[in-house]
């Protein structure tokens, strides 16, 4: 898939919120751009293209939302300001993580909306050209869909920008509006996205319908949130979905194109196109001065706790395979424990080990690597489905057998099936279920970018940032924190966004 990020130079034209302002990526007039189903493919493939980009998920969106939840501390903490203020709670309107983030956010939408335009102007087999323009639409629910759960009511474009003034003064769409254009994109890339595309890197039916479920569970809406997933699940065959056997070979880059659990991937193959396809994560999170991996050290920016790890059972395999907890000087020297880090900017603490461990082919201390990341995983709609049939029909086998599905696949370690972590009994109290589910979204999806907004949605940001959680926040302000302010400089050239949230 990452070739198509090439085809992103032919002449997709994509429009910023910031400046409002068309920013042509090549040479091809978008007007007349559009002749042929082959034409589309390669904008809609645009848009695909800019997520991988560090102003997205390269850092600033993963970053962001890693360092915001309970499970990653700042490690280094010298690093950058911008880094410290997500953290602990003090972003500022300029903060220099948010204000790419919200640049390229917009930039995502905006050649999505030009692939979409375009597509009304081929004539031929509209149930292919539907095919190919869900994708368009799934590339611009995934981007509203981070946006609108880190700022709230935020604009909404839904066309192709031709003239300035169409948005130079457009307000902003309140954000339960925000989320019924969202559910109508999904609802359409479901109806004719393919049930199993060739690669992973496209999305599918069970794509949308899983994003779907994730959605409506953030609404609090479980009887739909349930509806979608239990599609995905008695669909998981013909979707070609299921629970990979050893967790590990989940973050393998070697094993990621034979992965089935991911539903949807953003790929790297250690190659950068200016801007695309950096990817931080292994460097961000990878222990200073580590000389394990042929490709060096990270930075030990985002580093858990040293509860997040001593508080995690250490005979849940998962946990062996999150952290890394040792580190060498050279590839062939003795391994040194956490506890006897030297370095001046790796603190005593284990480490996260999902980015570095297997990154295959990388350079740049980790910045350009070959993973596949999983935006959402199957695992994860398994979760969805349990949490929302208690919600509704506490204390079904059903829904115990969702989650017992997670917890055998982590009794299976690197192949020898072992007694830890138990099955959850039938009869546990609607809330203890609750809990239950709660915990191992927040174990299986460690370090995946998903606990902050399973915080936001939940609003327990008192209880997990408080003087006995994983990682005390004492600035923690749930009247302010559980939204991002825009970047100033939108306001500044756009007073109608007035009033932005405060911080």
């Amino acid at each position: 898939m990452k070739k198509y990020i090439i085809l992103l130079l032919l002449g997709v034209f994509t429009v910023g919120c910031t400046d409002l302002e068309e920013k042509p990526v090549g040479l091809i007039d978008p007007a007349t751009y559009y002749n042929n189903t082959s034409e589309l493919q390669a904008a809609v493939n645009g848009s695909y293209g800019l997520m991988s980009a560090e102003k997205y998920w390269g850092r600033a969106l993963t970053l962001t939302v890693m360092l915001r939840s309970d499970m990653c501390d700042i490690g280094n903490t010298a690093t950058n300001v911008e880094r410290r203020e997500v953290n602990n709670f003090s972003v500022n309107d300029n903060n220099a993580l948010i204000t790419p983030l919200w640049q390229q956010s917009y930039s995502i939408i905006g050649a999505a909306n030009q692939a979409i335009d375009g597509s009304k102007k081929i004539v031929g087999d509209q149930a292919k050209i539907n095919a190919i323009v869900a994708e368009a639409y799934f590339y611009r629910a995934f981007a509203y869909y981070n946006l609108v759960r880190l700022f709230g009511a935020i604009p909404y474009i839904d066309f192709a920008v031709k003239d300035i003034s169409s948005v130079s003064t457009i307000s902003k769409t309140a954000e339960a509006d925000v989320y019924k254009k969202i559910i109508a994109d999904l609802e359409f890339a479901k109806l004719w996205l393919p049930n199993k595309p060739a690669i992973k890197a496209k999305p599918s039916k069970g794509t949308a319908a899983a994003y779907l479920s994730s959605l409506y569970l953030t609404l609090g809406n479980y009887q739909k949130a349930y509806d979608e997933s239990k599609y995905v699940i008695t669909n998981e065959a013909l979707f070609g979905l299921g629970l990979e056997t050893d967790f590990q070979d989940l973050f393998n880059s070697a094993k990621a194109l034979s992965l089935k659990e991911p539903l949807f991937t953003i790929d790297y193959t250690n190659i950068e196109l200016g801007d695309q396809g950096r990817d931080f994560q292994g460097f961000l999170t990878g222990i200073d001065l580590d000389k394990t991996y042929a490709w060096g050290g990270g930075f030990s920016v985002a580093v858990p706790s040293l509860k997040v790890y001593n508080s995690w059972d250490q005979r849940d395999y998962r946990r062996a395979v999150s952290f890394d907890t040792v580190m060498r000087i050279t590839a062939t020297s003795a391994p040194i424990p956490y506890t006897a880090f030297t370095s001046a900017i790796a603190p005593k603490r284990p480490h996260i080990a999902k980015y570095q461990r297997f990154a295959g082919p990388a350079g740049l201390n980790g910045r350009t690597s070959s993973n596949n990341y999983a935006t959402m995983r199957y695992a994860e709609v398994l979760l969805t489905a349990a949490e929302a049939l208690n919600e509704i029909t506490p204390g079904t086998t059903e829904a115990n057998g969702y989650l017992n599905r997670i917890l055998a696949r982590a009794r299976n370690k690197a192949g020898k099936i072992v007694s830890f972590p138990p099955n959850v009994t039938l009869g546990l109290s609607q809330s203890d279920f609750r809990k239950a589910v709660l915990e191992q979204r927040r174990l299986e999806l460690a370090f995946e970018f998903v606990r902050w907004f399973d915080i936001k949605r939940l609003k327990i940001g008192i209880e997990v940032f408080g003087a006995t959680g994983y990682e005390p926040q004492p600035k923690f302000d749930p009247a302010k924190h559980y939204y991002f302010p825009f970047p100033g400089i939108e306001i500044t050239r756009n007073p109608n966004l007035a009033p932005n949230n405060p911080f």
